[in-house]
């Protein structure tokens, strides 16, 4: 029934089937008690997917249905927490019976029972039953047959719950939660005259109760809902005639032209008129009011949003039966809650308030000029709070307002205005940095139709698009230019298409910004400065240098300086900042040229890596070089050698900073020192036991390997200290080939996949940047195929992609790589950009066909073992499919097989006591086993395939306590005195019993090998023994 939750209507064909269905099981006098409660548990589930409201009514209701009813209800433990379903739909079905237009007095009859005792009457019988659940006695209380007598018994009682329940305690909450609910309902439903004259003493009982102290969220509600319904019980239904109205209630007269309409309007609202009109105006407003509209003046600054939306819907709803001046009265009181010493609650709930009262028209024409100023500030509302803001539910409260006026009011009644909503409205919808606020701003603006489109719902809901683009396309519109220019950094950017405004007007407001107090807008400001300044350089360089050379050039320098000192001492955002500042300075071609803009301490902030190196980069190309276009020789030393030194720095991020900073060193500065370079790197790429943790420093020093051979360019009889050439590359390329053996661990995980993953990258680039000979080439191709064959999808998917790469790079082809045409088969050229190598489906079938080639077997057979013994069940699926599959088809060819089995023999012997390599190696031999695949050599007597391999597994689990491994290699050691001496050495429970199951199989499997009498005794003795337990006797091992 859930699934209908969301279009229940679909159940209203099949609602009286599956209630006639239920009821017969009610109504049957034999069904259990617990089935009875079943089919009312199954009747709240349909209530609860459809809503009473509409399923109720379907319930029988007539006159007989009462008494039976009734006792089914007596019959209840109101105590029971398991039928409480049962409890809820009886009184809901007693709530629909009770409507019956009969009084209740004429079904006691003779109230003596047949026992002589007197019967109590009806009416009593169900006003006691409903108080056992106070919301649902209601519709049975405002009956007149029962309001004439039972009414002000009723009120007493619930006033006597309310002062002796306390809210503090969970029983004295549910107890308050059901009088409040009560009491809510009942002057909801009843006659204004029939609840009047309890009203004052329900007030204060209310009063008493300080609902409003209470920490129950649901109580102070309700509290709130009663106190208005008391307050609309004080004073007499009316519609103000003072309230402002906008159109006709005709459509037919707002059809007519504006003249016409107004004089039907005046003509109708004067002959529907009383005549005693103007005397009903001036009727005494009773005292309680007063209390009543301060209690909810105190709701609009609850705590919580439901409460001040209750809260506010009462205000509108008195002062809608006020005369003019007292409400004028409460609108200056709810204007008092916009004050900067109250807090967002207030601001949030006074919003909602003046939403209200403005879709009701009491909000009269002459006080917009007193609402406008409050509205505008609150769509600008934002208030700190440690390191976070409250107050994006005032700026979308602000909304509603503004949406209530544009509905509420005349156009000309808003014309005076209608600029400065329209300037707030749209900075709101483009620039709040709340999407909700964005799309309320959008939703309430009355734009231009070509505006609307480009700013609807949905283009407004992704910020990047609001800064980038709607705000460039509003831009465009005269009237909202201004607006538009002072109020985004990225924005800035894009829209400034008038260099001396930007440089005349906007620079100079933001300068003073920049050096403020306030580190929000400092950071703003700094990023607005370096975005105009980049983009003003490229529009006019010329102008723009003179200018800046005139006016800006000094306060962009202070600014700049005074950052790098406060980035040290505030926030890393901040700092990251003056890192932006300082790259789009230097891409400016400021004249700074010898000033120390930046520290080189700025390369070894963790998290601001990127951007600090960046800002480098564009700070080296434009300051630290001479007209000669060389490197002072002075400062190329200092900083070359200051950061090689920091790559042996103790902290990780300091290493991969200054490794990103030397790979990111343009050419001039390379030149004379790039062995030096190289060398430092290198050793950052070395794994020890006190930094074998670094895995991003060595991540971070392979990247910068390569960019500095992109740096600095090849030239094969060039010198080592300023090319990549014939005397350092054979040491390039053996540091990023240890790069891609990296399979370094910790508590983050695989770690050392970083490495290769970067190792593989690096590869790439060096070798498409020059040709190489043959043996680099293999062992590249080689590795990359290991990895395109290993377990983790991401690190394969990138082998793969790079494997590819080289494979079909055309400018020039590289050379030298194994088995180019067989490759170029199993990997078509078309196959590059559409094989998926992260989907195990169709990188194995493909990587698989690489074992037939003699160069990658080895390395694909490495990485295949730790796939098919791994513990991913796709990448296990897929991958041993394939592996099955070739194997199936190397059967047939001895030879094939032969050498597939002596690279499998190479690679458990290489990676002996590896468990990284080893345990999975166990696991695929297991299901190779068993599927056959070495049928052919276990058949022949003392092959010597199957003897190594089990001389390798004695030596692999030898003294292992691993129980991984050990299970995996009870599979290759199916031999009588194999498993025996397994047995023997097991101390694991987990092994034995495996063990001597494996044991008892190998039994019936070969029975005629040994003496029935011997069999059966050792059959009895696998059978029968607790192999879990520990052994005390070692002789029952033998």
């Amino acid at each position: 029934m859930d699934r209908y939750q969301e279009q229940p209507h679909l159940l209203d064909h099949h609602l009286e089937g599956m209630m006639n269905s239920l009821l017969e099981i009610v109504w049957d006098s034999g069904s259990p008690p617990s089935l009875v409660h079943l089919a009312f548990k199954f009747l709240y589930i349909i209530t609860k997917v459809r809503g009473y409201k509409r399923f109720l009514p379907r319930f029988p209701h007539e006159v007989r249905d009462l008494q039976p009813v009734l006792d089914m209800l007596a019959k209840q433990n109101p105590r029971d927490p398991e039928t409480w379903e049962t409890r809820y739909m009886l009184l809901l079905w007693l709530s629909m019976i009770c409507l019956i237009p009969f009084d209740l007095a004429r079904f006691d009859g003779n109230l003596t029972s047949l026992e002589g005792q007197a019967r109590q009457p009806t009416m009593d019988r169900i006003l006691d039953l409903a108080k056992v659940r106070e919301t649902h006695p209601v519709v049975f209380i405002v009956r007149p047959d029962v309001r004439q007598s039972r009414m002000a018994d009723f009120l007493d009682w619930v006033l006597s719950m309310l002062s002796k329940s306390s809210s503090q305690t969970m029983e004295g909450t549910v107890i308050v939660n059901g009088m409040l609910q009560a009491l809510a309902q009942l002057f909801k439903h009843g006659k204004r005259e029939d609840c009047l004259p309890y009203a004052a003493t329900v007030l204060e009982c209310l009063d008493n109760c300080k609902l409003s102290e209470s920490n129950q969220m649901v109580l102070r509600k309700l509290g709130m809902k009663l106190v208005q319904r008391l307050g609309l019980t004080f004073v007499k239904p009316k519609v103000a005639k003072w309230r402002y109205q906008r159109g006709c209630r005709s459509l037919a007269a707002n059809l007519q032209p504006q003249g016409a309409a107004v004089q039907n309007q005046k003509r109708e609202v004067a002959a529907a008129a009383p005549p005693e009109a103007d005397d009903d105006e001036e009727y005494d407003i009773p005292g309680e009011i007063e209390n009543v509209v301060e209690q909810l003046l105190v709701g609009l600054k609850d705590k919580d949003t439901i409460v001040r939306w209750s809260a506010a819907k009462g205000i509108g709803r008195i002062t809608g039966r006020l005369p003019k001046e007292l409400a004028d009265d409460v609108i200056g009181s709810l204007l008092d809650c916009f004050s900067f010493q109250e807090t967002d609650n207030a601001w949030h709930g006074g919003c909602l308030a003046l939403a209200e009262l403005g879709r009701r028209g009491l909000l009269l024409p002459s006080r917009i000029s007193d609402v406008v100023p409050v509205m505008l500030k609150a769509l600008t509302y934002d208030e700190k709070r440690g390191a976070c803001s409250v107050g994006s539910n005032v700026r979308d409260a602000a909304c509603y307002v503004c949406w209530a006026f544009a509905r509420a009011y005349e156009p000309a009644e808003l014309l005076p205005f209608i600029s400065h909503i329209s300037s707030a409205l749209i900075i709101a919808a483009v620039f709040d940095r709340d999407v909700n606020c964005r799309r309320a701003a959008s939703g309430t603006f009355p734009m231009a139709l070509n505006i609307l489109t480009a700013a609807d719902y949905f283009a407004v809901g992704n910020r990047v698009n609001c800064y980038l683009t709607i705000s460039v396309y509003i831009a465009g519109f005269p009237e909202y230019t201004h607006v538009i220019r002072e109020l985004s950094t990225k924005a800035l950017h894009n829209i400034t298409q008038a260099p001396e405004y930007m440089a005349n007007v906007v620079l100079p407001r933001l300068l003073p910004l920049s050096v403020g107090s306030d580190l929000h807008t400092r950071h703003g400001a700094i990023l607005a400065c370096a975005e105009i300044t980049m983009l003003l350089s490229v529009c006019n360089i010329l102008q723009f240098k003179i200018n800046a050379n005139v006016t800006s050039c000094g306060c962009l320098f202070k600014i700049a300086t005074i950052a790098v000192f406060w980035g040290y001492l505030s926030s890393k955002t901040y700092f990251l900042t003056v890192c932006a500042l300082i790259e789009k300075l230097s891409l400016s071609k400021m004249p700074f040229r010898g000033d120390p803009i930046i520290s080189n301490k700025c390369i070894s902030m963790p998290l601001l890596q990127e951007s600090a190196v960046s800002a480098l980069a564009a700070l080296c190309n434009e300051f630290y070089i001479n007209e000669r276009g060389e490197a002072d020789p002075a400062l190329q030393d200092e900083l070359v050698t200051q950061y090689v030194s920091e790559l042996q720095n103790t902290e990780e991020m300091v290493r991969c900073g200054f490794s990103r900073a030397l790979g990111a060193l343009p050419r001039f500065l390379l030149k004379g020192r790039l062995q030096q370079v190289l060398e430092g790197l290198k050793k950052v790429t070395i794994i020890s036991p006190e930094d074998v943790s670094f895995a991003e420093a060595r991540r971070d020093a392979l990247i910068a390997i390569a960019k500095v051979c992109q740096t600095v360019g090849v030239k094969g009889d060039g010198s080592q200290q300023e090319y990549v050439c014939s005397g350092n590359v054979d040491q390039i390329y053996a540091t990023l080939l240890t790069g891609v053996t990296d399979y370094t661990t910790d508590s983050r995980g695989d770690v050392g996949g970083w490495v290769r993953e970067a190792a593989m990258t690096s590869l790439m680039e060096v070798t498409l940047l020059l040709v190489q000979n043959e043996a680099h080439c293999k062992q590249i191709m080689c590795w990359l195929a290991q990895q395109s064959a290993e377990k983790i999808d991401k690190f394969r998917a990138h082998a793969g992609s790079v494997f590819l790469t080289l494979l079909h790079f055309d400018h020039p082809p590289v050379p030298h790589i194994p088995h180019r045409e067989e490759l170029e088969r199993i990997f078509p050229r078309w196959e590059k950009e559409v094989l998926n190598w992260n989907a195990a489906s169709e990188a194995f079938p493909r990587i698989t066909q690489l074992l037939g080639l003699p160069a990658y077997q080895y390395h694909v057979l490495l990485g295949l073992s730790v796939s098919v013994g791994g513990l991913t069940e796709t990448t296990l699926r897929y991958s041993a499919q394939s592996l099955f599959d070739y194997m199936k088809k190397i059967q047939s060819d001895p030879s094939a097989l032969e050498s597939f089995c002596e690279t499998l023999l190479k690679v458990f012997e290489d990676n002996l006591r590896n468990d990284r390599v080893s345990v999975p190696l166990l696991t695929m031999l297991d299901q190779m086993l068993a599927n056959g695949c070495f049928d052919m050599f276990t058949e022949q007597e003392n092959h010597p395939f199957p003897v190594k391999l089990f001389a390798l597994c004695k030596e692999e689990i030898k003294r292992s306590k691993d129980i991984r491994k050990l299970r995996s290699s009870i599979g290759k050691v199916k031999t009588p005195v194999a498993l025996t001496w397994l047995f023997a050495a097991a101390a694991l429970p987990q092994i034995r019993k495996t063990t001597a199951s494996q044991v008892y199989e190998m039994l019936l499997t070969y029975s005629d090998v040994l003496d029935p009498a011997i069999m059966d005794q050792a059959m009895a003795i696998l059978s029968d023994t607790n192999w879990c337990v520990p052994q005390n006797n070692p002789c029952a091992l033998e």
